[in-house]
């Protein structure tokens, strides 16, 4: 058990980390894939670097200095996050599972919808981007989940004792490792419906009926984990309040996932302010 379970190594994230640990708690962060911040070049708007710094050496320095700490960092992917009976926090990963008294969320905001003719005409209308929050509307239906990683299969297992067809899609990509689900790999081109969606288009001019496609591709973002957990969301971005903390007791957010500016100075700031927010909520649960 971890008194803080932070998703995200960035900026947002490890700055949470460090002031978690330094208050005497117990840290996990889980993060998996490259971040954004990697992919900068060379950062020059930031306090303390006379000659900029590239993202990736911003990025490897603060996950190292967070190990320097104590805090455990670990190259996890999350699947999937659900309150425990107890109020606390279960996180499962591919090989293990964690639990945290308190959750922070800082992975970026990630943008996972396909660019798929049709995904957002019929976005609530039979598209999904979460399998453990609108599966129930899909009994006995046929479905397609769209992705080819674990997180897709992880949606798809949310999925199979509720509906009554269930096929995944990679959209072009090379299936996953399993014989567990009928899997199409031809290029999608378009999702049809009247009203609500009723096919999916592949671009050899195949068609697959369905009633609802789940849209799961690359890796689970802080929204799709904060509709999981009944966090409230303004679009991609959770709704935080001014000390990061969310409508769901425990959970906080911070970084670009929380939208408005996105610069590494403003998600530094949130990560300290959601983990001093977690702190305050250890001790006033623990009285």
């Amino acid at each position: 058990m971890y008194d803080v379970i932070i998703i995200g190594a960035g900026p947002a994230g490890i700055s949470a980390s460090l002031y978690a640990k330094r208050a005497n708690k117990s840290v996990l962060v889980l993060y998996h894939g490259e971040s954004q911040l990697e992919k900068a070049h060379m950062i020059e708007n930031y306090y303390g670097f006379e000659g900029g710094i590239t993202g990736k050496e911003l990025y490897e320095n603060g996950i190292a200095q967070a190990k320097a700490l104590g805090v455990e960092v670990k190259n996890e992917e999350a699947l999937h996050i659900s309150a425990t009976p107890e109020m606390n926090y279960e996180v499962v990963c591919a090989d293990n599972k964690y639990e945290g008294k308190t959750l922070i969320l800082s992975t970026g905001n990630k943008k996972l919808r396909p660019n798929i003719k049709g995904i957002d005409e019929f976005d609530g209308k039979g598209i999904s981007y979460c399998a453990i929050c609108d599966g129930f509307f899909y009994r006995k239906k046929a479905v397609a989940v769209i992705g080819n990683g674990d997180y897709a299969l992880s949606e798809a297992g949310d999925l199979e004792n509720i509906v009554e067809k269930l096929i995944i899609l990679t959209d072009g990509l090379p299936a996953p490792d399993t014989d567990k689900y009928e899997i199409i790999t031809k290029k999608i081109k378009e999702i049809r419906g009247e009203i609500r969606v009723n096919a999916v288009e592949f671009e050899d001019g195949t068609s697959l009926d369905v009633n609802g496609v789940f849209i799961a591709q690359g890796t689970a973002g802080g929204a799709d984990f904060a509709k999981k957990l009944g966090v409230a969301l303004n679009g991609d971005s959770i709704k935080a309040n001014d000390d990061m903390s969310t409508n769901v007791p425990g959970v906080f957010s911070c970084g670009n996932i929380n939208g408005g500016l996105l610069q590494i100075s403003k998600a530094v700031h949130e990560g300290a302010e959601a983990a001093l927010s977690a702190i305050k909520y250890l001790k006033e649960k623990k009285e």
